[in-house]
């Protein structure tokens, strides 16, 4: 990732008067004097956070994003990606932002363009990226290219637009990426948002369902926009992603395993690893994998307070997923405990003064993991038993993480070369290791020396 500096202009007062339609705005009376200087985080430095902007706020616009950026930095946040924003479609539609009715347009439930681009600035200065959802495998049935190119779609043998294949995503028209004119159009869209809104990148959504030379072909002339670092993050498995230019895919088979181990006393901790080693045997060096417990697919179905078995069980299972090895990445609401899960379309704004311990203790692990190069490329070296995950990273300095998984407690035998003298990473307290630790229910300890 190249390191070019970009120059966030200051917006006036008036501008940002002009951009506020809500009741849900909130007015910068001190905006910054001076313009600011921002660089997207490298790879391996990026923390991520997820925002569905239907439930982010109790407006479910732009503006509401706008006014919790403090709350999104505090956490500990480099980088956020926005569900999209996009017009949704009306035909066969049942409201998923990911129907696409207008690549370069904003719903107007979510605000303007204005607002989107005064969000992208006043995240720049508080040193947070912005990537947007693109969903490139298909459109709705009542985007404009469907009528001025069907060709551009996929067909079955009788001329029929068809949904794609080997899914039920009925609301959305399959794209033909055999044609080239559909391909030039779409990565033009693509430049649109970069060029004129000055966001840092893409989430690719179904990227294993679109073709490998594709994303060449798009990522290539991403990258070759003047004066732009970007973030380009697949939603996929596939290995060539990387060949693409990605530099990040999704860990879905982490995903899957941790709440298995979590929810089956039987699944022993120790396959983890063995994920963790099959995942990154096929990611180049200096690339990475998303890591992750909840996204917007998953807690549609049930949130982490669910699936990880409580509050406990949900903050456990998130300090191995942030620290063993990869890119963390936080869903919005995930910080405080939100329970109830939600149709993704946005029915509901989380509710912030919820469980403020765990948000704490998020932001107390995401404040050591961004301030320890260690704990984010050190060397990982497996110490688990059956029921209790624990490894260290090396580097500069050695952390140790030991996270009991089991609602029960446990009793963990230290390996001879952890005992001895530790610091606690999130209370500063010294804490000495002897032959063994019991653990209660869910209880982890984030240690550095």
């Amino acid at each position: 990732m190249k390191n070019t500096l970009k120059i966030i202009l200051f917006l006036s007062l008036s501008a940002i008067l002009e951009s506020c339609s809500s009741s849900d705005d909130i007015v910068d009376n001190n905006p910054d004097p001076t313009p600011t200087t921002f660089i997207v985080p490298a790879t391996e430095n990026i923390v991520m956070y997820e925002i569905n902007p239907s439930a982010f706020s109790p407006n479910q616009n732009i503006q509401g994003i706008i006014n919790r950026l403090d709350n999104i930095k505090d956490l500990g946040i480099n980088t956020i990606w926005i569900m999209p924003i996009y017009p949704v479609g009306e035909v066969n539609s049942f409201g998923s932002p990911y129907c696409v009715k207008n690549f370069t347009s904003v719903r107007t439930s979510l605000g303007t363009m204005d607002n989107f681009k005064l969000l992208v600035d006043k995240a720049h200065e508080k040193g947070i990226a912005v990537i947007l959802d693109w969903v490139a495998n298909h459109t709705a049935w009542d985007n404009p290219w469907i009528y001025d190119h069907p060709e551009w779609y996929t067909q079955n043998s009788s001329g029929q637009i068809v949904s794609p294949a080997g899914t039920n995503w009925n609301d959305v028209a399959d794209l033909n990426f055999n044609n080239a004119e559909m391909r030039l159009a779409m990565i033009a869209a693509m430049k649109f948002w970069v060029e004129e809104t000055d966001i840092d990148g893409f989430r690719c959504d179904a990227a294993d369902y679109v073709p490998y030379d594709f994303w060449l072909q798009a990522n290539t002339a991403l990258n070759a926009i003047p004066n732009k670092d970007l973030i380009l993050l697949a939603e996929g498995a596939r290995s060539d992603h990387f060949a693409a230019g990605f530099q990040i895919n999704f860990a879905w088979d982490f995903m899957g395993n941790i709440k298995n181990v979590f929810n089956f006393n039987q699944s022993n901790v120790n396959t983890l690893f063995t994920t963790n080693t099959n995942e990154y045997n096929v990611v180049p060096s200096g690339k990475k994998k998303l890591r992750f417990t909840t996204n917007h697919d998953e807690s549609n179905q049930a949130t982490p307070i669910t699936v990880y078995n409580g509050k406990y069980g949900a903050l456990a299972a998130s300090v191995i997923t942030i620290f063993m090895q990869g890119v963390p990445m936080l869903y919005c609401g995930q910080e405080v405990g939100v329970a109830l899960s939600s149709n993704y379309a946005g029915t509901a704004s989380i509710n912030w003064s919820s469980n403020s311990d765990m948000l704490l203790a998020y932001q107390k692990m995401l404040a050591f993991y961004n301030a320890s190069t260690t704990a984010r490329t050190g060397t990982l070296t497996n110490l688990s038993s059956a029921d209790v995950a624990a490894f260290q990273k090396s580097g500069n300095e050695a952390v140790l993480v030991v996270v009991n998984v089991r609602s029960t407690s446990k009793t963990y035998t230290v390996p001879t070369t952890q005992q001895g003298i530790w610091t606690n990473a999130l209370t500063n307290e010294t804490i000495t290791l002897s032959n063994n630790i019991s653990l209660s229910p869910y209880q982890y300890l984030i240690l550095k020396r």
